[in-house]
């Protein structure tokens, strides 16, 4: 894999709101790549792919946006008060190294009271987000020179190859930025169009309430809707197998249910063939709570698009430095490929059946019949 661009996107910063860095980065990577590029009000890129047919669309998103920070306050001894942007574990955060993004970038480190000061209660309880505070070095008036109230914070963590694993911040959601740039890229390498024409989407402020895909599912309408994000990889000691999730290593994660979507059982029966024929390593992906954009591709369609996701499994997500197997994206990468260029190949039907893929080049999809005008 092209393990030299999962690094820059990873490492690269834009908290949801905040997303500047890593949409110059994505537009950079799609402008050769697509027959158009657009960013929206909102801040989405939106990269067009045109396909065999325009009849349908085919809409592929995954959010640009990382897990962060926004300053609320700087006291009197320079001290960062802040705010989430995104769900955080907070005891993960202690001694964590962090960026400031205001006038200048400066380093920061999270900051908390020391276990030696802590009272006995104190030491058996979790801290709180609001426990914590950016210490950046400097006096208030120096802090004053470069931070505002509003400037954003992200995490810092450089990435580091662990056997076949990739150790970095924010796979969450780099790691589906990925997938979609090189499904697109091996589409084009392949001299393969998608079924319908692709809309490409890096979406913004999905980790504050999936903002962005809504804003794109609205403006594009699309027939067919596929999420890339990441998954809960509970695959370490203590957890039981009904809990698991997905395993690292075991493949592409197929979502079925999530906390925001529950998905059209074409789409996985259509994505479970498709990964069959097509020898890709998958595993059923069913998370207890917590959703991806596909929710909202799902829902703001007039009528509903027909939605399915595809997952990275992922240790530690939303902490600090989270994991993934180079096998597991490949695989991701892979199946949404297949998924854009063999639509057409399968019976959209609501009838209920044992469905096939019809040989290469054929269509099962058949058109509605036009109503006799008067």
């Amino acid at each position: 894999m092209n393990t030299s661009l999962f690094k820059k996107l990873c490492e690269a910063s834009g908290a949801s709101g905040f997303e500047y860095a890593i949409r110059e980065l994505i537009v950079k990577e799609m402008m050769p790549l697509a027959d158009d590029v657009t960013v929206d009000n909102i801040g989405n890129v939106t990269c067009l792919v045109r396909g065999e047919s325009s009849d349908k669309k085919i809409m592929c998103a995954a959010h640009m946006d990382e897990i962060g920070f926004i300053v609320r306050h700087i006291d009197d001894q320079g001290f960062i008060r802040i705010l989430p942007l995104g769900g955080f574990d907070p005891k993960t955060l202690t001694a964590q190294r962090v960026i400031v993004h205001g006038r200048k970038d400066l380093p920061g480190c999270m900051g908390v009271k020391p276990i030696h000061v802590m009272t006995p209660e104190e030491r058996t309880k979790m801290p709180a987000l609001t426990d914590y505070v950016v210490d950046v070095g400097m006096s208030k008036n120096e802090v004053e020179k470069y931070v505002s109230v509003g400037d954003a914070i992200t995490r810092i963590g450089d990435m580091v190859e662990m056997g076949d694993c990739l150790n970095v911040k924010s796979i969450d959601n780099r790691g589906g930025c990925y997938v979609l740039i090189e499904a697109v890229r091996a589409l084009r390498s392949a001299k393969v169009k998608p079924d319908f024409d692709l809309y490409a989407v890096f979406s913004v402020q999905e980790e504050v309430g999936l903002r962005g895909a809504q804003a794109a599912t609205i403006r594009l309408q699309p027939d067919f809707a596929f999420a890339l994000d990441t998954t809960i990889a509970f695959d370490t000691p203590g957890s039981a197998p009904h809990e698991r999730c997905t395993v690292l290593g075991a493949g592409a994660g197929l979502k079925v249910y999530d906390g925001t979507l529950i998905t059209d059982t074409r789409m996985v029966q259509y994505m479970r063939a498709l990964a069959e024929e097509k020898k890709i390593p998958w595993q059923a992906e069913l998370l207890a709570a917590g959703g991806t954009d596909a929710g909202a591709l799902q829902k703001f369609t007039a009528g509903g698009s027909v939605t399915g996701a595809i997952s990275i499994p992922v240790r530690n997500v939303h902490q600090s430095i989270e994991m993934a197997s180079k096998k597991d994206i490949q695989a991701c990468v892979d199946l949404l490929a297949a998924c854009c260029s063999n639509l057409r190949r399968w019976d959209w039907s609501w009838k209920r059946a044992v469905r096939s893929l019809a040989p290469k080049g054929k269509t099962t999809s058949k058109k509605s019949p036009r109503k006799k005008q008067r």
